[in-house]
């Protein structure tokens, strides 16, 4: 199925004057300079956490310096309109800000497909880089186009990369937040990444099974990691069982990251809401 795409304006929703096959196929008809969220739906028309998925993309808007002003009814109306439209069911989506016509929202969806359980029960292997974006706290656009590249460069069987700064800190994935069990404790960057939807939720439920501890874990630390794991909005909690070819505990997903994995959806479950 292709990627629908519409640009909300003040007329309502128009046409691009593109295709794309997928959400990743599109980012390449979007602007270097802009800002942008992606999450994705549940049971055809519920979202999780879609104002905070906003007030992020109004925060990455003001850092960026771009005049954002979020009508956010007239933006679930134009969600919910472009759904009942294509009739894929749950869909992917991503709203983008373009910093030239701040008034304006390209919308792009897709059909969603949820991570593979394969992946949840054996977890997933990933690299590290040396790499920093200019503002980790914004949401903007230029990265979207870096992390294609770095996603396009990734060897065979690699799933994601792990953002690394001069200190030797792991900050945060490409597309995801980072957590790792060391010493018996959840930590996790507080600083020089981007704070995440998922990671909002990871907070609440996290606690009451280990303590967190917002402080990154470094390069040095990785062979004394019992357990790791990385999140995001469409994917939830995905487990990492290797990092740079060195086995993270016994090499599957830890107890402390299938409780919190049990925690989050619970939690995810009680707390959808309709567009």
């Amino acid at each position: 199925m292709p990627c629908l795409i519409k640009r909300l304006t003040a007329r309502g929703l128009q046409a691009v004057d593109y295709t794309a096959s997928s959400l990743a196929d599109a980012a390449r008809y979007e602007p270097d300079h802009g800002v942008y969220t992606v999450t994705n739906t549940f049971d055809t028309t519920k979202v999780l956490k879609l104002d905070a998925h906003l007030n992020r993309l109004e925060d990455s808007a003001r850092r960026a310096n771009i005049p954002l002003v979020l009508d956010r009814p007239r933006l679930r109306a134009a969600l919910r309109q472009m759904i009942t439209e294509a009739n894929y069911g749950d869909v992917r989506f991503r709203v983008t800000v373009p910093a030239h016509s701040p008034d304006e929202f390209i919308i792009s969806i897709e059909p969603f497909t949820p991570i593979s359980p394969q992946i949840i029960a054996s977890g997933v292997r990933v690299t590290t880089i040396h790499a920093a974006r200019h503002d980790p706290a914004a949401k903007t656009t230029d990265w979207m186009h870096d992390r294609a590249a770095i996603e396009a460069s990734l060897p065979a069987g690699i799933y994601t990369a792990l953002l690394v700064n001069e200190h030797g800190e792991i900050l945060e994935g490409i597309s995801s937040n980072f957590y790792a069990v060391l010493d018996h404790q959840l930590r996790t960057a507080g600083a020089g990444m981007l704070p995440g939807i998922a990671q909002q939720i990871v907070f609440e439920v996290a606690p009451a099974i280990l303590p967190i501890r917002r402080d990154a874990v470094t390069m040095g630390d990785i062979p004394r990691l019992s357990e790791a794991f990385i999140t995001s909005a469409s994917r939830g909690i995905v487990p990492v069982v290797e990092i740079d070819g060195v086995k993270i505990g016994d090499g599957l997903p830890g107890e402390k990251t299938k409780a919190i994995r049990a925690a989050y959806q619970g939690w995810l479950e009680g707390h959808l809401e309709e567009l």
